[in-house]
C-alpha cells in the first residue's frame, strides 16, 4: 500500500495589526495625503504670481490647476487595482516619487507648458494618498468606526491646506513661487521616507497574482467595469464629482484671485482666509462622522446637504461685502463635511472584497469631477470676462447649479440593494 502524500505545512494566519501599530501607521500614510492636500489647493496662493509671469489668462488658470486633479483621477482605477493586489504599501511607495519629481519640474518650470505637465506628475504620485487611508481604515479598523475614522483621518489629512495659505503665501511674496515648489518637494520626501519606514501591511492584501493564488489584472479590471454595470453605482459617481470638486474649486483655485480682484485683499490677507477656511473644513469630517444616520437615512442627507451647499454658492455670487463673502467661504467649508458620508455610503453599498475598487471609482469620479470644474469654470470666467461681467458671479453661479443637479440625479438613480452598517 503506497505511502499517504504527507500533507502541506498549513499556511498560518496572518497576523494582524494591534490597535496601536494600525494608528500610527494610519498617521504615516496621512502624511502623504497631507502633501496631496497641499499640492491640489497651490493654486489659490500661486495663481497671482503665475498670473503675473506667464501672463495666464483664467482659461489657463483653470487648466494648470485642473491638470492635477485630471491625473489623479485617472489614475484611481489603477490604484485601487493594486492596492487590492500588490497592498498599501507598496502602491504608495511605488507612485509617490512621481509627485517629488513633479514639484523639482515645476520649481524648473520655464513657462505654462511644462509648469502644467509637472502638475499631471504630481497628481499621479499623489493618486493614492487618500484611497491607501481609506482602504487602511476598512481594512485593519473595525466596520462600525469606520465613518468617524475616516472624518478624523480627513481632517487630518486636510492640515495640508494650512500650509498652501498664509505659510506658502509668506514664502511667495518674500522669495518666489519656486522656493513654495521646492519646500513642497521636500516636505513630499520625508513623507515618503516616513511611510517607507512605518508601514507594514500584514496578511494577504499584499499577495501579488503572480504567485497563483490571486486574481489577474486582466480579471481585476474586469470586476472594476463590473461595478459600473450596478446600477447605483452612476449615483454615487454622479454625486461623488461634484460635492468635493465644488469645496476644491473654490478652495484651490478661485478663493485667492477673487479675495484680490474683487475686494482688494493682499496675496497674504487671502493666505489667511485660506487657513482660516483650511480651519474650518477641519472639524466638518469629524462633525459628520460622528453625526452619521446611518444606512436609512444617510441618502437623503446627502441630497439635503447638497442642496445646502448650492444655495451658499448662489449667495457668494452677489458679492455684497468682503465680511460676507469670507463668512460664505468659511459655511461652505463647514458644511463640506458631509463628503465624509458619501464614503460610509460607499463603503455600505459594495462587498468587502471589491472595497479598494469600489473606493478607487468614487475617488476617480471626485477628483475627475474636480478637474472638469476647475477648466469648466475657467472657461466660464473667460467668458463672462470678456462680455463685461463679473467673473466670478459667473462662476460661483455655475457651481451653485452643477450641485443643484447633481442632488436631483443622485435622488433619482437607483440606489444600492446591499446597504450594510
Amino acid at each position: 500500500m503506497p505511502a499517504a502524500t504527507p500533507a502541506p505545512p498549513a499556511t498560518p494566519a496572518p497576523a494582524l495589526l494591534s490597535p496601536r501599530a494600525a494608528l500610527w501607521m494610519l498617521l504615516a500614510l496621512l502624511g502623504a495625503f497631507n502633501l496631496s492636500q497641499a499640492f491640489r489647493t497651490v493654486g489659490a496662493i500661486m495663481a497671482p504670481p503665475l498670473q503675473e509671469d506667464f501672463g495666464l489668462t483664467p482659461g489657463q488658470l483653470g487648466v494648470f490647476s485642473g491638470a492635477f486633479h485630471f491625473a489623479f483621477g485617472a489614475m484611481q482605477l489603477f490604484m485601487g487595482i493594486g492596492i487590492d493586489l500588490y497592498g498599501v504599501r507598496r502602491t504608495i511607495l511605488a507612485a509617490f516619487p512621481l509627485a517629488i519629481l513633479g514639484a523639482v519640474v515645476s520649481a524648473l518650470a520655464p513657462g505654462y507648458l511644462p509648469l502644467t505637465l509637472a502638475q499631471v506628475l504630481i497628481g499621479l504620485g499623489c493618486a493614492p494618498a487618500f484611497l491607501v487611508c481609506t482602504v487602511f481604515i476598512a481594512r485593519h479598523f473595525p466596520p462600525q468606526r469606520f465613518a468617524a475614522l475616516s472624518g478624523q483621518a480627513l481632517a487630518v489629512g486636510s492640515l495640508g491646506m494650512l500650509f498652501t495659505g498664509t505659510p506658502l503665501a509668506w514664502v511667495v511674496e518674500h522669495w518666489s513661487w519656486r522656493s513654495g515648489f521646492w519646500l513642497l518637494a521636500l516636505l513630499a520626501l520625508l513623507a515618503w521616507l516616513w511611510i517607507w519606514r512605518a508601514v507594514f501591511e500584514p496578511g494577504p492584501f499584499i499577495r501579488p497574482a503572480r504567485d497563483g493564488g490571486g486574481e489577474s489584472v486582466g480579471q481585476a479590471l474586469k470586476r472594476f467595469a463590473a461595478l459600473f454595470a450596478l446600477p447605483h453605482t452612476w449615483g454615487i459617481v454622479v454625486l461623488g464629482s461634484t460635492t468635493y470638486a465644488a469645496m476644491i474649486t473654490l478652495r484651490g483655485l478661485w478663493l485667492g484671485p477673487m479675495l484680490i480682484e474683487r475686494h482688494g485683499y493682499s496675496l497674504v490677507q487671502g493666505g489667511n482666509v485660506a487657513v482660516v477656511l483650511s480651519l474650518v473644513a477641519l472639524f466638518g469630517p469629524v462633525v459628520f462622522g460622528r453625526l452619521d444616520p446611518g444606512a436609512a437615512t444617510r441618502r437623503r442627507w446627502l441630497v439635503g446637504w447638497t442642496l445646502l451647499m448650492a444655495a451658499l454658492f448662489v449667495l457668494l455670487a452677489f458679492g455684497w461685502r468682503a465680511w460676507l463673502d469670507v463668512a460664505l467661504m468659511l459655511a461652505i467649508g463647514l458644511a463640506s463635511g458631509f463628503i465624509v458620508l458619501q464614503y460610509a455610503d460607499v463603503r455600505s453599498a459594495y462587498p468587502a472584497e471589491i472595497t479598494g475598487r469600489a473606493m478607487a471609482a468614487f475617488t476617480m469620479a471626485m477628483f475627475m469631477g474636480v478637474a472638469v470644474m476647475q477648466w469648466a469654470t475657467g472657461v466660464v470666467a473667460s467668458i463672462a470676462k470678456g462680455a463685461g461681467a463679473d467673473p466670478y458671479a459667473a462662476v460661483m453661479l455655475c457651481i451653485a447649479a452643477w450641485l443643484a443637479l447633481s442632488a436631483a440625479a443622485f435622488r433619482a438613480l437607483p440606489g444600492p440593494p446591499l446597504q450594510r452598517p
